[in-house]
C-alpha cells in the first residue's frame, strides 16, 4: 500500500516537472515578484511631493504660509508661478502634484480676523501621491490655524502667554499603531507576493483532475486497482507539498532578509498558510473536476484567482463595497487568507482569534473536495 502511495506521488512529481513553463513560474514566479516589489517600495513611504505656490499677496504673513509649506515633511516646492493658470498647467502637465494659491489681501484679512481662504489643489490621479500630500498640506494648515487662533486672543487683551495656553488646551494626538510610520513596504511587499504564489498555485491545482479525466487514463487507473480516493488523496498530497515548499523562501526573504514585521510566531504563520493552501487546492480540483479540458479549466481559474485579491478585503476594506457583493467575497479561500495574513503580520491575534479562520477554511477544504469527488465520479460514468 505504501509502494503504490510513494508510486502515484512519484508520478505526480514526474508530471509537474515535466512541466517546464508551470515548473518556471511555481519555482520562481513568486519570488521574483517579491524582489521586485520590495524593489519598487524600498523608499517605504511617499515623499518630496512636487508642490507649487502662487502667492499672490507678498506679506509677510503669506509668506509665513510659503515657509510653512517649504518645510512641510513630504512636500517639496519646486516652482513659484506668478498666476492661476501658470499653476493649473504645471499640475497638468505634471510637473506639479500639489497646488497652493494664497488669495491676495490675505495678511490684512488675518490682521482683521476675517475670515480668509488659501486654496489648495490636488492631483487625485495618483492615490499614493494624493493622500501623503493631504496630509502634510492638512499639517501645515493646522499650525496655521493654531497661530491665527492664539493671535486673535491676544488682540482680545488676553496674554500671550495665556492665549497660547487657552488655544492649546485640547491636544490632539495622532498615532498609527502597528505600522506606526505608515510605511508602504510593510503594507504591500508581502501581499503583493503571495497574491503572485496563490494565483500560480490554484492555476496548479487545477491540473489535479483533468488529466486523468481522457477514456485511456481511466481505463489504466481501473486496471492497476487503485481507488480513486487513494489516487486523488496522494496528488493532492504532491500538489500541496510543492505549494508550501515555494511560499517558503518568500516567507524567508520577506521576514529574515528584508525584515517585513512578523508578529505572530511561525508555528501559527505556516500552520495559517497550510490550511488556506489545503483550501486553496481543494477550489482548484473542483475546477479541475467540472471542465472538460485543462484549458478550461486553467482559465476559469484564473477567472477566480485574478480578482480574488482585489475583493479580499487587503487594499479596500470589505465594509466599502456594495452589502449584496460581500458574501460572494467570503466565500473565496484568498478573502480569509488575506485578512489573516494582515493580522498575522502587525497585530499577533492569537490561537483563539485565528481558529476561527483556520476552521472555515477546513470547512470550505470539504465541501469542495466533496463536490469535486462527485464530480469526477459523474465524469468516470460518462466514460463508460
Amino acid at each position: 500500500m505504501i509502494k503504490q502511495s510513494l508510486a502515484i506521488m512519484k508520478r505526480e512529481l514526474f508530471y509537474m516537472w515535466r512541466d517546464k513553463g508551470m515548473r518556471n513560474i511555481m519555482l520562481f514566479g513568486p519570488l521574483l515578484g517579491l524582489l521586485l516589489f520590495a524593489g519598487v517600495y524600498s523608499y517605504q513611504r511617499v515623499g518630496d511631493i512636487p508642490t507649487a505656490i502662487v502667492d499672490l499677496d507678498h506679506s509677510s504673513a503669506s509668506r509665513q504660509v510659503v515657509m510653512g509649506l517649504e518645510n512641510a515633511k513630504d512636500l517639496k516646492v519646486v516652482a513659484y508661478p506668478e498666476t492661476y493658470d501658470e499653476l493649473e498647467k504645471l499640475i497638468h502637465k505634471g510637473d506639479a502634484i500639489v497646488g497652493i494659491v494664497i488669495p491676495e489681501n490675505y495678511g490684512k484679512d488675518v490682521d482683521l480676523r476675517r475670515q480668509t481662504k488659501i486654496a489648495v489643489m490636488i492631483d487625485g490621479t495618483n492615490m499614493a501621491y494624493a493622500t501623503n500630500a493631504t496630509t502634510a498640506v492638512l499639517t501645515v494648515t493646522r499650525t496655521l490655524g493654531a497661530e491665527a487662533g492664539i493671535k486673535t486672543l491676544i488682540a482680545q487683551g488676553i496674554e500671550p502667554d495665556q492665549a497660547k495656553e487657552a488655544y492649546q488646551s485640547i491636544e490632539f494626538r495622532e498615532e498609527a499603531w502597528f505600522n506606526p510610520t505608515l510605511n508602504y513596504a510593510y503594507f504591500l511587499v508581502l501581499a503583493f507576493a503571495l497574491n503572485m504564489w496563490q494565483q500560480f498555485s490554484t492555476l496548479a491545482s487545477c491540473m489535479n483532475v483533468v488529466g486523468e479525466k481522457g477514456f485511456g487514463s481511466w481505463i489504466q487507473i481501473k486496471a492497476s486497482g487503485i481507488s480513486r480516493l487513494k489516487l486523488f488523496f496522494n496528488k493532492s498530497l504532491v500538489h500541496i507539498f510543492v505549494i508550501m515548499l515555494i511560499v517558503l523562501p518568500i516567507y524567508f526573504f520577506a521576514f529574515v532578509v528584508f525584515k517585513l514585521p512578523l508578529a505572530s510566531s511561525w508555528s501559527m504563520l505556516l500552520l495559517f498558510t497550510f490550511a488556506f493552501a489545503v483550501a486553496l487546492h481543494s477550489l482548484g480540483t473542483l475546477m479541475s473536476s467540472i471542465f472538460s479540458n485543462a484549458i478550461n479549466a486553467s482559465r476559469f481559474g484564473m477567472v477566480v484567482a485574478l480578482p480574488s485579491f482585489v475583493i479580499s478585503g487587503f487594499t479596500w476594506p470589505l465594509e466599502a463595497m456594495p452589502q449584496w457583493f460581500q458574501p460572494i467575497a467570503w466565500i473565496l479561500p484568498q478573502t480569509w487568507f488575506f485578512q489573516g495574513i494582515n493580522y498575522l503580520s502587525f497585530k499577533n491575534p492569537g490561537w483563539e482569534f485565528i481558529s476561527h479562520y483556520l476552521l472555515i477554511l477546513g470547512l470550505m477544504a470539504v465541501l469542495f473536495y466533496s463536490l469535486a469527488a462527485l464530480a469526477a465520479r459523474l465524469r468516470e460514468k460518462a466514460f463508460r
